[in-house]
């Protein structure tokens, strides 16, 4: 087994899918490299051969993210799950039901993830909008869509974790601003560091040396998808504690600003407590 990291390692987007991919052999992978805490974020409703008709529809989808969830805590990794609906939905329930009907369709499960936040048993919630072109008016539903996960984060005070297109995605801090929730709950994943938002980015981005060392805010993510079609994507589970073990030992990274990374700010973003196991 690969030797702990003097400190917590904190992947803040990962999928573990049992049913299409590796599961629980992916989380193992985590943990023997180093990783302690992940944020698992819930998969599509067709990953779960789920076509849902009503907001309560996606009811399946979060629970079987809380079953993975519980799976991956008995290898002792601590799991933070973030719930909600992904913005791809619009296209594929728009070809199925229209677009208005998607639109409402969405906006009920995004009320649905917010219950489990209520009761605990997650800690954010997903939304955004899609990361390809889209028709002006799919374009404005989205932004309706990712508006009201902005006003629910606000009123459940959860932070928002946001699935979209590359760039900064500037215009969202305003829509923060209107829904009450301040940028600094609002997290996007997959970033590019000229976000105002709090990026999250990709384990082997190259800019994480420089924006550390300017103590940039900011967490690491692997993107796993845990999908056998498509294996190692985004990068794979072992990536994060990996790129972070690599960084330290060579200098890119120091031992206060991985702390910073992986223990502040995702502590800071998302209400949790990350401590060494």
């Amino acid at each position: 087994m690969t030797r702990s990291l003097p400190i917590p390692i904190t992947d803040d987007h990962i999928h573990i899918d049992p049913v299409n991919g590796r599961g629980l052999e992916a989380a193992k992978d985590f943990r023997r490299a180093g990783g302690t805490h992940l944020f698992l974020v819930s998969k599509p409703s067709w990953s779960f051969g789920i076509t849902p008709g009503k907001g309560e529809d996606f009811i399946p989808v979060f629970e079987g993210t809380l079953s993975i969830a519980r799976q991956v805590r008995e290898l002792g990794i601590a799991v933070f799950p973030i719930l909600g609906v992904h913005p791809a939905e619009i296209t594929r329930l728009t070809g199925i039901m229209g677009l208005p009907r998607a639109e409402q369709v969405m906006l009920e499960g995004l009320d649905a993830a917010a219950g489990f936040v209520t009761r605990g048993e997650a800690v954010a919630l997903k939304s955004g909008r899609p990361h390809y072109e889209v028709t002006g008016e799919v374009r404005e539903a989205s932004d309706r869509i990712l508006r009201h996960s902005l006003i629910l984060a606000r009123e459940h005070n959860c932070a928002v974790q946001l699935h979209a297109e590359g760039g900064p995605c500037a215009d969202v801090v305003e829509m923060a601003r209107e829904a009450g929730l301040p940028a600094e709950k609002v997290v996007k994943h997959f970033a590019t560091p000229d976000t105002p938002l709090v990026p999250s980015l990709i384990a082997r981005h190259e800019a994480i040396p420089a924006l550390a060392a300017a103590g940039h805010p900011f967490m690491m993510e692997s993107d796993y998808m845990d999908e056998n079609s498509r294996p190692g994507s985004v990068v794979g589970p072992k990536s994060v504690p990996r790129f972070t073990r690599r960084l330290l030992e060579t200098g890119g990274l120091s031992e206060e600003a991985a702390y910073r990374i992986h223990v502040e700010i995702p502590s800071r973003t998302y209400g949790v407590e990350i401590q060494q196991p």
